[in-house]
């Protein structure tokens, strides 16, 4: 998914798994393989993540800046 071009302050939109249900998540920083950051929606906000980006659905909105 490095087409997306994500940086830190993106939100993006993470899909649902057996776990969890899809949500927004506030990227903090982007690796070769994911990123980590903090979900800002759903059961598991405010949860530290590091989802790969096969888990990401799209770019729900881009950092300021």
């Amino acid at each position: 998914m490095t087409e997306l071009d994500l940086r830190e302050g993106d939100v993006v939109v993470i899909r649902a798994g057996e776990d969890w249900p899809e949500h927004l998540f506030r990227v903090d920083e982007v690796y070769e393989d994911l990123v980590t950051g903090y979900s800002i929606t759903g059961p598991l906000k405010g949860e530290y993540g590091e989802p790969d980006f096969g888990l990401i659905l799209s770019v729900h909105s881009r950092a300021q800046g």
